[in-house]
């Protein structure tokens, strides 16, 4: 059980004791320091904050928590209740509100919950901004405004129809090239929100829709996080109906993952890729991902005689270097698709909605498409972290031994390697050290891996 203070908000376990989970009191610390920033950046102004939750167990605590101290911060309220993270980012922008919070610990499992913190322009804050957060969250000197400066909660209103109608006005979402193919699709929603918003937007593009845990209760029905391992009933769904393609979200809809025809995974590294195909075809441009992300975007997006550019791990950090370059298309190769069309952040219905209209513009099957892509091979590992490892040691042991090879050290340690590549760094969101490796076919890239973890083990012992 722990507590985790980070890039990417503040995330913990339910229960326990405060401090070293995610308890009232610790809910209460985080948003009043949120608030307080927030009000500094806004001097002298009536805040109004938005407020959304996906469907996990303890949404609904720690949304009342949340809300009940922004109110207590003297802040106004927009609660949109179940709704997914590009969806609440969203509904910051509609609303021209002054922040939000997403409670949501994505792809964690069930215990755990988060609170994730927006700018005014629905964007997660920066890294200088969430460092101004957790040290106001222990300053204890801070009065809360009288009774008669209280906020109001101005509405209580679900966003999810207003979000899938923004997403369907992109000029680049051709609804009618996807109405004409009929697709049909299987859906996992991991019995979250997306259960809610991804057959709604499937439907609206005239999809036929077999649901898979699309009941917002919470209780997922396996591991959350879309990788292989946990996708084996989508798969065999897909087969069972004859259906055209297979879609899976996490539990707050920012992450999206296709399954091919015949039950095989696209894999979710390829959801930006083909995406990143679309957007190119139409408006080259620039494009952007992570350090840990796939050579095959770089590869697609010098076809076009464009430019692709790595940041570091974290959506704050892909989407400066975004704006930086001014990339037409970005994200993450966790199948986060960032397409500044309509926001600058990973969104799955964006990313579904373009697809599916590339896809029924080309004429292809899943498995044909998948074929037109270079074809690499990730293997994510990860090393459970203990007290005695020193990360940092670890870390420049390993650029000391690879000093001749290609070294970038601005989000841990990738190396450059001509037919592979491997990158170390500390999570921002478990206490792991994440070991990802790429090459050319599986077992290679799975022996890099081992090579890696094997060295790592050997340094921490020495």
């Amino acid at each position: 059980m722990t507590l985790i203070k980070s890039i990417s908000g503040i995330r913990g376990t339910i229960g326990g004791a405060a401090g070293g989970n995610l308890t009232p009191p610790d809910v209460v610390k985080f948003t009043t320091a949120y608030a307080r920033l927030i009000a500094r950046r806004n001097p002298g102004k009536k805040l109004t904050i938005v407020v959304g939750r996906d469907a996990r167990i303890s949404g609904e605590t720690v949304s009342n928590l949340v809300e009940g101290t922004l109110l207590a911060c003297g802040a106004d309220v927009i609660n949109v209740g179940l709704c997914t993270t590009p969806g609440t980012e969203m509904a910051v922008i509609t609303y021209k509100a002054d922040g939000g919070i997403i409670i949501t610990a994505s792809h964690n499992p069930r215990q755990w919950n988060a609170l994730k913190l927006l700018n005014a322009s629905g964007e997660f804050l920066t890294d200088s901004e969430g460092k101004e957060v957790l040290s106001m969250s222990e300053e204890e000197d801070y009065a809360y405004p009288a009774v008669d400066a209280i906020g109001h909660v101005l509405s209580r209103e679900p966003f999810n129809e207003r979000h899938i109608e923004q997403v369907l006005a992109l000029p680049l979402v051709d609804a009618e090239a996807v109405r004409k193919r009929r697709f049909k699709v299987v859906v996992d929603a991991v019995n979250s929100v997306g259960g809610i918003v991804m057959p709604e937007l499937l439907r609206r593009l005239g999809c036929e829709v077999v649901c898979l845990n699309c009941e917002p209760t919470g209780e997922f029905a396996h591991n959350p996080e879309p990788l292989p391992e946990n996708l084996t009933g989508i798969s065999e769904a897909i087969v069972r109906e004859k259906a055209d393609l297979g879609i899976v979200v996490d539990p707050d809809v920012d992450r999206l993952a296709f399954v091919s025809e015949d039950g095989s995974m696209f894999v979710e590294e390829y959801t930006l890729v083909a995406v990143a195909d679309y957007i190119l075809s139409v408006k080259p441009g620039d494009t952007v991902s992570n350090l840990s992300s796939s050579r095959a975007l770089r590869d697609v997006t010098e076809r076009y005689g464009c430019n692709y550019y790595a940041s570091a791990v974290g959506e704050v950090n892909v989407v400066a270097k975004m704006k930086e370059v001014g990339a037409v298309i970005g994200g993450e190769g966790n199948g986060g698709v960032i397409y500044p069309g309509l926001h600058y952040g990973r969104d799955a219905l964006v990313g579904t909605a373009l697809f599916l209209t590339f896809l029924a513009k080309k004429g292809l099957t899943m498995t044909q498409l998948r074929a037109t892509y270079p074809s690499y091979y990730a293997s994510k590992n990860k090393i459970e972290l203990t007290p005695a490892i020193d990360v940092d040691k670890v870390l420049r042991e390993v650029k000391a031994r690879y000093a001749g090879e290609r070294v970038n050290d601005i989000d841990g340690v990738k190396i450059d390697f001509a037919e592979n590549w491997v990158h170390l760094r500390k999570s921002n969101t478990e206490p792991i050290i994440r070991v990802y490796t790429e090459a050319r076919s599986m077992e290679e890239a799975d022996a890099l891996a081992q090579r890696f973890i094997g060295e790592i083990r050997e340094i921490c012992n020495s």
